[in-house]
């Protein structure tokens, strides 16, 4: 009988202790108390954060455009931009996820507290016991199964930490090349404003021409409409420029009301940065979504390796340690204890095929992974060879419309010699200015294409220029 009731309070006990967990309250004042030495703690930690994340940038490549406006936004973004924060809690997440698997390779611990009343059948009295029951159940992991399911998890964290310096590459080259962009239709603008005045000039010139007899009624309705057009193509422009300054605002994590106050460089302060030759292969290597795709063949590859453990049986170790005595003052005598160890080899005998069709759809994710990962090689190299040839091709069309402006910078000289010689008219000098500045405002859109070419390099070969 004694042991009948004690066996029935160890069962009792053991289903409430594993759903018992010991719940730990920490005074207030100690909070307080430590709360100098976890801001310290957090400083720490952001600094350090910062530092990886302007490793992820080549942040010294930056400087190589040596524009203060230019490096204070990168800075800006990459401390608060909202789409970076996002990824790096994502690299969080997968590391929790990690440490979750992690848990699954070690024993666990339930221990709880299971005061009973107890009435057995053929006696009327009841009576109650005090137990305090430990449960110890671990998997024994000889195969390696859990081991794997780890590595897999890490994979995921360790691909998660290489999106997360792919993001921040993504973002800052937005940055920049919205920047280059805001300055092209800055100086766009201005030379937009400089047409409409000369087309301005030329229209009323051909109205009291028209007046006189000396132009045709179609020749000033010409000059109008070129002016008008010239008058919608800076209403573009302008517009143009407010997206782009709002795109800047919200990449720097700044609202796009302030839009209007970010700073630039003029057109004239920029200049063009060395554009290199070649670019090694290896660089290719170094590349976020070559990288990221090597690790996901390689998690593939131990998902394949699971799968088939799966197969496998398990091995599971249980332990019960338990007090029990209807004195509380008894209750830890070893008299009044109860020890247990079992262990168990359990099999599927029969799943209905979930195990071989689980195994054939993770070899058939591993095959396509892989394609992926060379298709990933292949785009690789090309998008830097693209990028790199679009760089020399602008540059080298920037260079020929540089010459044609500077020449046609001389012509128009010569004519201004003229004009003030009396040798042509007004309106034809305007009707030259005008081709002066339409070959200005291509060789502004070629310089800053060519910077914008250069960022997209550096995207190419993932921050490593």
């Amino acid at each position: 009988m004694k042991y009948q009731k004690l066996a029935a309070t160890i069962i009792t006990a053991s289903i409430f202790a594993m759903n018992l967990m010991p719940v730990a309250c920490i005074a207030k004042s100690k909070t307080i108390e430590n709360t100098d030495k976890k801001s310290k703690k957090t400083k720490l930690i952001k600094s350090q954060v910062s530092e990886y994340r302007f490793d992820y940038i080549n942040s010294d490549w930056w400087k190589s455009f040596n524009d203060e406006y230019l490096n204070e936004y990168i800075i800006k973004a990459v401390e608060n931009n909202y789409d970076l924060k996002i990824a790096t809690l994502r690299v969080e997440q997968y590391r929790q996820m990690t440490k979750l698997q992690l848990a699954s390779e070690l024993p666990t611990v339930s221990g709880g507290f299971a005061p009973t009343g107890t009435k057995l059948p053929g006696v009327t009295n009841t009576s109650g016991t005090w137990a305090f029951p430990l449960l110890v159940s671990y998997e024994a992991d000889i195969f390696l199964k859990n081991r794997d399911k780890t590595k897999s998890a890490k994979k995921d964290w360790e691909k998660s930490k290489i999106e997360e310096r792919s993001s921040y590459i993504t973002v800052v080259s937005a940055v920049g090349a919205t920047y280059f962009n805001i300055v092209r239709a800055d100086k766009l603008i201005e030379l937009q404003k400089e047409i409409i005045a000369s087309r301005k000039q030329i229209y009323e010139l051909m109205s009291e021409r028209n007046k006189a007899g000396l132009t045709s009624t179609a020749d000033v309705v010409r000059a109008n409409k070129a002016y008008v057009a010239a008058t919608a193509d800076l209403k573009d422009l302008e517009k143009s420029r407010a997206t782009l300054l709002n795109s800047l605002a919200v990449l720097i994590g700044e609202s796009p009301a302030n839009a209007q106050q970010l700073k630039r460089k003029k057109y004239e302060d920029t200049y063009l940065v060395k554009i290199p030759e070649s670019i090694p292969s290896e660089i290719i290597d170094q590349r976020p979504d070559y990288l990221a795709a090597e690790k996901s063949v390689e998690k593939a590859g131990i998902d394949v390796r699971i799968a088939k453990k799966e197969f496998l049986p398990k091995i599971n170790l249980i332990g019960l340690l338990a007090f029990s005595s209807s004195s509380f003052g008894n209750v830890f005598n070893w008299s009044n204890s109860l020890g247990i160890l079992s262990a168990g080899l359990m099999a599927d005998l029969f799943a209905g095929g979930r195990k071989v069709a689980n195994l054939r759809l993770k070899k058939n994710q591993y095959e396509q992974i892989l394609h992926n990962y060379y298709n990933t090689n292949l785009k690789a190299i090309q998008e830097v060879n693209d990028s790199l040839v679009s760089l020399k091709q602008d540059d080298s069309k920037y260079k020929t419309n540089l010459k044609v402006y500077k020449l046609e910078q001389k012509d128009f000289d010569y004519s201004t010699v003229k004009y003030e010689e009396g040798l042509i008219s007004y309106l034809d000098l305007l009707q030259r200015k005008e081709n002066l500045l339409s070959l200005n405002k291509q060789v502004v859109s070629n310089k800053v294409d060519c910077n914008i070419d250069y960022i997209g390099l550096y995207k190419a070969v993932g921050a490593k220029l």
